[in-house]
């Protein structure tokens, strides 16, 4: 399938914010994968298991989804305490090309703007499609707001 420029750039979604809390308390939220369904603003996440933290690229984290199907989460990029990204796919499959980021910014020591994004420019699986365009900036904000809260708690 050809891609337009102007569809390219609607297949990026992105939502900002600044969190009251230092950049590594909340990386530590997102790179731990336990955590991540107590923030999530998709509501799509039911469970991971302890123990997966990220530390690297390369690394595969699994999450349980909330209709019961399992993520292997390939992590594309990553620089601890600023950058983190991964590539979803079903277990032993190749994942069909979308992905979720993150970017950590130092206000000072005390704020950290943050910035999320759903990119799924590269998404090849027709199926999947639908649900890439009805992820929008609402709902990814959503996510920073309870990854705030939590954040903010500490």
């Amino acid at each position: 399938m050809s891609v337009t420029d102007e569809e390219q750039g609607s297949r990026i979604v992105s939502a900002s914010r600044e969190v009251r809390a230092a950049a590594e308390v909340v990386f530590e939220l997102i790179a731990d994968p336990a955590r991540q369904p107590r923030w999530d603003g998709n509501d799509n996440l039911a469970d991971a298991a302890e123990g997966q933290r990220v530390r690297a690229v390369g690394a595969v984290f699994t999450t349980t989804l909330t209709r019961g199907g399992v993520r292997e989460n390939h992590v594309v990029e990553f620089e601890e305490g600023r950058r983190i990204a991964w590539i979803p796919a079903e277990p032993g499959r190749t994942p069909p090309g979308h992905r979720w980021a993150w970017l950590l910014e130092t206000v000072d020591a005390s704020r950290t703007r943050v910035t999320h994004t759903y990119d799924w420019t590269r998404l090849t699986d027709e199926q999947r499609i639908p649900r890439a365009r009805a992820t929008t900036a609402a709902q990814l904000e959503a996510s920073l707001s309870r990854l705030a809260a939590l954040a903010e708690q500490r």
